[in-house]
Protein backbone atom coordinates (compact mmCIF):
# COMPACT_ATOMS: atom_id res chain seq x y z
CA UNK A 1 0.00 0.00 0.00
CA UNK A 2 1.16 3.29 -1.18
CA UNK A 3 0.93 6.15 1.25
CA UNK A 4 2.02 9.85 1.68
CA UNK A 5 2.66 11.79 4.97
CA UNK A 6 1.46 14.89 4.58
CA UNK A 7 1.64 18.23 6.53
CA UNK A 8 1.06 22.03 5.06
CA UNK A 9 2.05 25.58 6.60
CA UNK A 10 -0.59 28.41 6.80
CA UNK A 11 -0.85 32.26 6.64
CA UNK A 12 -3.66 31.34 9.95
CA UNK A 13 -5.58 29.19 10.87
CA UNK A 14 -8.68 29.10 8.89
CA UNK A 15 -9.50 29.06 4.90
CA UNK A 16 -12.82 31.33 5.20
CA UNK A 17 -11.15 33.64 6.39
CA UNK A 18 -9.06 33.95 2.84
CA UNK A 19 -6.32 32.02 4.86
CA UNK A 20 -3.82 30.10 2.25
CA UNK A 21 -1.21 27.00 2.34
CA UNK A 22 2.15 28.63 2.11
CA UNK A 23 4.07 25.41 2.59
CA UNK A 24 3.97 21.79 1.94
CA UNK A 25 5.99 18.73 2.78
CA UNK A 26 5.41 15.30 1.67
CA UNK A 27 6.99 11.86 2.31
CA UNK A 28 6.20 8.72 0.27
CA UNK A 29 5.60 4.80 1.96
CA UNK A 30 5.35 1.79 0.80
CA UNK A 31 4.23 -1.02 3.04
CA UNK A 32 4.89 1.05 5.64
CA UNK A 33 8.93 1.51 4.70
CA UNK A 34 10.16 5.18 3.56
CA UNK A 35 10.91 4.52 0.21
CA UNK A 36 13.19 7.95 0.13
CA UNK A 37 10.80 10.15 -1.68
CA UNK A 38 9.25 13.31 -1.09
CA UNK A 39 7.76 16.48 -2.08
CA UNK A 40 8.27 19.93 -0.26
CA UNK A 41 6.98 23.18 -1.85
CA UNK A 42 7.31 26.67 -0.38
CA UNK A 43 3.72 29.21 -2.16
CA UNK A 44 3.15 32.54 -1.96
CA UNK A 45 0.21 33.08 -0.76
CA UNK A 46 -0.43 36.46 -2.69
CA UNK A 47 -1.88 37.53 1.15
CA UNK A 48 0.09 38.60 4.58
CA UNK A 49 1.04 35.90 6.80
CA UNK A 50 -0.33 36.65 10.02
CA UNK A 51 2.29 37.28 13.15
CA UNK A 52 0.99 34.55 15.05
CA UNK A 53 1.37 31.83 12.65
CA UNK A 54 4.90 33.01 11.54
CA UNK A 55 5.88 32.54 15.14
CA UNK A 56 4.76 28.95 14.58
CA UNK A 57 7.03 28.14 11.89
CA UNK A 58 8.92 31.21 11.19
CA UNK A 59 7.93 31.73 7.40
CA UNK A 60 8.16 35.63 6.31
CA UNK A 61 6.14 37.36 4.41
CA UNK A 62 9.73 38.63 2.59
CA UNK A 63 10.83 34.90 2.10
CA UNK A 64 7.55 33.71 0.34
CA UNK A 65 7.86 36.73 -1.87
CA UNK A 66 9.22 35.45 -5.03
CA UNK A 67 7.80 31.46 -4.45
CA UNK A 68 5.51 30.00 -6.58
CA UNK A 69 2.05 30.28 -6.39
CA UNK A 70 -0.38 27.19 -5.56
CA UNK A 71 -1.87 27.38 -9.04
CA UNK A 72 1.65 27.22 -10.68
CA UNK A 73 2.51 23.39 -8.86
CA UNK A 74 -0.87 22.43 -7.93
CA UNK A 75 -0.94 19.60 -11.21
CA UNK A 76 2.91 18.17 -9.53
CA UNK A 77 1.98 18.33 -6.43
CA UNK A 78 -2.17 16.62 -7.38
CA UNK A 79 0.15 13.66 -9.14
CA UNK A 80 2.59 13.22 -6.29
CA UNK A 81 -0.32 12.28 -3.81
CA UNK A 82 -3.11 10.61 -5.83
CA UNK A 83 -4.46 7.50 -5.43
CA UNK A 84 -2.62 7.05 -2.31
CA UNK A 85 -3.28 7.19 0.98
CA UNK A 86 -2.58 10.68 2.84
CA UNK A 87 -1.21 10.07 6.49
CA UNK A 88 -2.00 13.75 8.27
CA UNK A 89 -1.94 14.99 12.33
CA UNK A 90 -5.66 16.52 12.11
CA UNK A 91 -6.44 15.66 8.85
CA UNK A 92 -9.68 18.35 8.50
CA UNK A 93 -7.51 21.33 8.76
CA UNK A 94 -4.32 19.98 5.89
CA UNK A 95 -7.55 18.90 3.67
CA UNK A 96 -9.73 21.67 4.24
CA UNK A 97 -7.31 23.92 3.00
CA UNK A 98 -5.84 22.00 0.07
CA UNK A 99 -9.47 22.24 -0.91
CA UNK A 100 -9.84 25.30 -0.33
CA UNK A 101 -6.66 25.83 -3.11
CA UNK A 102 -8.22 24.11 -5.68
CA UNK A 103 -11.29 25.13 -5.42
CA UNK A 104 -9.69 28.30 -5.94
CA UNK A 105 -8.15 26.98 -9.22
CA UNK A 106 -10.56 26.00 -10.30
CA UNK A 107 -9.47 22.39 -9.55
CA UNK A 108 -13.54 20.19 -9.58
CA UNK A 109 -12.03 17.64 -7.69
CA UNK A 110 -11.92 17.48 -3.93
CA UNK A 111 -8.70 15.50 -1.95
CA UNK A 112 -11.17 12.78 -0.61
CA UNK A 113 -12.16 11.46 -4.40
CA UNK A 114 -8.84 10.50 -5.24
CA UNK A 115 -6.97 10.05 -1.75
CA UNK A 116 -7.82 8.08 0.68
CA UNK A 117 -6.97 10.08 4.31
CA UNK A 118 -5.84 8.75 7.63
CA UNK A 119 -6.52 10.91 10.51
CA UNK A 120 -2.97 10.28 13.40
CA UNK A 121 -4.97 12.67 15.79
CA UNK A 122 -7.96 10.93 15.72
CA UNK A 123 -5.78 7.57 16.23
CA UNK A 124 -3.98 8.58 19.04
CA UNK A 125 -6.94 10.29 20.61
CA UNK A 126 -8.48 6.76 20.94
CA UNK A 127 -5.32 5.10 21.86
CA UNK A 128 -4.50 7.73 24.27
CA UNK A 129 -7.73 9.42 25.73
CA UNK A 130 -7.64 12.38 27.85
CA UNK A 131 -3.91 12.75 27.28
CA UNK A 132 -2.48 15.66 25.12
CA UNK A 133 -1.86 13.66 21.59
CA UNK A 134 0.09 16.90 19.24
CA UNK A 135 3.43 15.34 18.08
CA UNK A 136 5.38 16.88 20.40
CA UNK A 137 3.44 15.19 22.93
CA UNK A 138 3.66 12.00 20.58
CA UNK A 139 6.96 12.01 20.06
CA UNK A 140 7.97 12.30 23.98
CA UNK A 141 5.60 9.17 24.52
CA UNK A 142 7.06 7.60 21.61
CA UNK A 143 10.85 8.54 22.90
CA UNK A 144 10.96 10.01 19.13
CA UNK A 145 13.92 12.57 19.14
CA UNK A 146 12.17 16.12 17.75
CA UNK A 147 15.27 17.97 19.50
CA UNK A 148 15.93 19.92 16.28
CA UNK A 149 12.41 20.97 16.04
CA UNK A 150 12.50 24.15 17.00
CA UNK A 151 9.71 25.61 14.58
CA UNK A 152 6.99 23.94 12.71
CA UNK A 153 8.33 23.55 8.86
CA UNK A 154 6.01 21.13 6.92
CA UNK A 155 8.53 18.62 5.92
CA UNK A 156 10.32 18.30 9.06
CA UNK A 157 6.81 17.48 10.14
CA UNK A 158 5.78 14.87 8.50
CA UNK A 159 9.13 12.92 8.32
CA UNK A 160 8.71 13.18 12.29
CA UNK A 161 5.12 12.09 12.09
CA UNK A 162 5.68 9.42 9.94
CA UNK A 163 7.85 8.29 12.64
CA UNK A 164 4.86 8.63 14.90
CA UNK A 165 2.55 6.73 12.69
CA UNK A 166 4.54 3.69 12.66
CA UNK A 167 4.97 3.38 16.39
CA UNK A 168 0.99 4.73 16.54
CA UNK A 169 -0.12 1.64 14.82
CA UNK A 170 2.12 -1.22 15.65
CA UNK A 171 5.70 -0.18 14.46
CA UNK A 172 7.22 -0.88 10.73
CA UNK A 173 6.22 -3.92 9.02
CA UNK A 174 9.66 -5.35 8.83
CA UNK A 175 13.01 -5.03 10.31
CA UNK A 176 14.51 -5.18 6.74
CA UNK A 177 16.82 -2.05 6.15
CA UNK A 178 17.04 -2.21 2.33
CA UNK A 179 14.49 -2.46 -0.68
CA UNK A 180 17.63 -4.26 -2.53
CA UNK A 181 18.31 -6.62 0.19
CA UNK A 182 18.53 -10.72 -0.83
CA UNK A 183 16.57 -13.30 0.98
CA UNK A 184 14.31 -16.30 0.24
CA UNK A 185 10.94 -14.25 0.33
CA UNK A 186 9.32 -11.47 -1.56
CA UNK A 187 9.28 -7.75 -0.24
CA UNK A 188 9.02 -6.81 2.65
CA UNK A 189 8.32 -10.67 4.00
CA UNK A 190 11.92 -11.62 3.48
CA UNK A 191 13.55 -13.65 6.43
CA UNK A 192 17.17 -12.09 6.95
CA UNK A 193 19.48 -15.43 8.41
CA UNK A 194 22.27 -14.87 10.29
CA UNK A 195 25.72 -16.64 8.88
CA UNK A 196 26.34 -18.94 12.60
CA UNK A 197 30.48 -18.56 11.12
CA UNK A 198 30.43 -14.72 12.50
CA UNK A 199 29.85 -15.73 16.23
CA UNK A 200 32.65 -17.67 18.44
CA UNK A 201 30.11 -19.06 20.55
CA UNK A 202 30.83 -21.29 23.96
CA UNK A 203 29.37 -24.71 24.42
CA UNK A 204 29.40 -25.91 27.68
CA UNK A 205 28.69 -29.50 28.82
CA UNK A 206 27.28 -31.09 31.65
CA UNK A 207 29.50 -32.35 33.77
CA UNK A 208 29.22 -34.94 36.31
CA UNK A 209 28.32 -32.98 39.01
CA UNK A 210 25.58 -31.22 36.84
CA UNK A 211 24.07 -34.36 36.06
CA UNK A 212 23.64 -35.34 39.54
CA UNK A 213 22.24 -32.56 40.55
CA UNK A 214 19.76 -32.07 37.21
CA UNK A 215 18.59 -35.63 38.76
CA UNK A 216 18.22 -34.93 41.84
CA UNK A 217 15.76 -32.15 40.95
CA UNK A 218 13.96 -34.76 38.84
CA UNK A 219 13.83 -37.06 41.99
CA UNK A 220 12.31 -34.43 43.89
CA UNK A 221 9.12 -33.25 41.56
CA UNK A 222 8.49 -37.13 40.99
CA UNK A 223 8.17 -37.76 44.81
CA UNK A 224 5.38 -34.84 44.41
CA UNK A 225 3.47 -36.40 41.39
CA UNK A 226 5.98 -37.09 38.48
CA UNK A 227 7.61 -35.19 35.81
CA UNK A 228 7.49 -34.37 32.27
CA UNK A 229 11.07 -34.86 32.19
CA UNK A 230 10.46 -38.77 34.18
CA UNK A 231 7.24 -39.00 31.39
CA UNK A 232 9.75 -38.48 28.52
CA UNK A 233 12.37 -40.36 29.33
CA UNK A 234 9.94 -43.53 29.84
CA UNK A 235 8.78 -42.91 26.38
CA UNK A 236 12.26 -43.14 25.15
CA UNK A 237 13.13 -46.19 26.46
CA UNK A 238 9.94 -47.80 25.18
CA UNK A 239 10.45 -46.58 21.70
CA UNK A 240 14.34 -47.98 21.88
Amino acid sequence: MRQVVLDTETTGIDPKEGHRIIEIGCVEMVNRRLTGRTYHQYINPQRVVEEEAIGVHGITNEFLADKPLFADVQNEFVEFIRGAELVIHNAAFDVGFMDHEFGLNGFREKTASFCGVLDTLAIARKKHPGQKNNLDALCRRYGIDNSHRELHGALLDSEILADVYLLLTGGQKSLILGADDEGDGVGGDTIRRLDPAQFNLTVRRADADDLAAHQAYIDKLDKKGGSIWSQLGAESSVQE
